[in-house]
């Protein structure tokens, strides 16, 4: 779960770009103030103006690092061409959330490792765009996300038969659903450390009832527990944006079936064509393995 947020304020032929970052995914940068800004650029047909004006500071009580810079434009602009590669130097997974004002119209950016150029314009966006949007943001979150894809596979190894892995994911869909629509509304943005861990543990726990407990019963009960750390993240992500929560959840979902739509035919042909390979056995172990990594590096972090 790595994420920050900026925002990009229009005035004239003059920009403004405020960031904050958590201050947690910049420990290992030397020069935070000229990684960042050297990896975020905007841009207006031929020009390319460097960041003046620039000033970072780290406000340790709230947990945040903070820049602010301008960037000078030769005529006022109407459209940007914006450049983010955070994911390049903060890690892979990072997620950037841009929010871009011109007037009275306002613009929303993911940029992830998928995404690190893009063309924001100021036309005014309709209802079926947004509503597009949100909905697509929530979906591509799940199908890139390492994490995601994670707990849906341990999910898929849990369910023993079609009908057990449909109330897994009930379990687990709707709890993330809550999760996430009950902590955004609240406002409560737990660590990721903290995030990060418990859904670590969650990961454990399922793959050694897997190996070691076969036929136990109430695994919807571990679904839903993950569930609920997993809408941890998602209630970051609302919080910080200003999407439609029932449409970026929509997304979700649907992604997550998908998902695990493809994982159960997968391991349903491989358990049928080559049983001898006891792909449930082999993929709970490897489950094991990267939960526990996943736990101890948290842990150390």
């Amino acid at each position: 779960m790595s994420l920050s947020n900026g925002e990009l304020y229009i005035e004239g032929s003059n920009v403004i770009y405020k960031m904050h970052m958590p201050l947690y995914e910049i420990a290992h940068l030397k020069n935070p103030r000229k990684t960042l800004l050297e990896n975020f650029h905007v841009r207006d047909g031929d020009q390319h103006p460097e960041p003046k004006n620039a000033h970072c500071e780290e406000d340790k009580v709230g947990g945040w690092y903070t820049c602010r810079a301008e960037f000078h434009f030769s005529k006022p602009v109407e459209q940007l061409d914006v450049e983010c590669r955070f994911s390049d130097v903060i890690v892979p997974n990072h997620i950037h959330l841009l929010r871009s004002e011109l007037g009275d119209t306002r613009k929303q950016t993911v940029f992830d490792f998928s995404l690190k150029k893009t063309t924001i314009n100021f036309m005014p966006p309709t209802a079926a765009e947004v509503i597009w949007s949100d909905f697509l943001t929530g979906f591509t979150r799940v199908i890139i996300g390492p994490v995601q894809i994670l707990f849906i596979l341990g999910l898929t190894l849990a369910g023993r038969n079609r009908s057990e892995l449909s109330w897994l994911a009930i379990a687990f869909l709707l709890s993330e659903s809550v999760s996430a629509l009950i902590f955004s509304a609240k406002g409560w943005q737990p660590s990721a450390q903290f995030v990060e861990a418990a859904g670590a543990l969650t990961v454990i726990y399922l793959a050694v009832e897997i190996l070691l407990l076969p036929e136990a019963g109430y695994r919807w009960i571990v679904a839903a527990l993950m569930g609920v750390f997993h809408g941890f993240y998602f209630s970051n992500f609302l919080i910080q944006s200003s999407m439609d929560p029932g449409f970026f959840l929509m997304g979700i979902s649907l992604a997550a079936l998908v998902l695990l739509s493809i994982f159960y035919l997968f391991l349903s042909r491989i358990e049928h064509n080559l049983p001898h390979l006891h792909p449930t056995r082999v993929g709970s172990c490897a489950l094991l393995a990267v939960g526990a990594v996943w736990f101890l590096l948290r842990l150390r972090s």
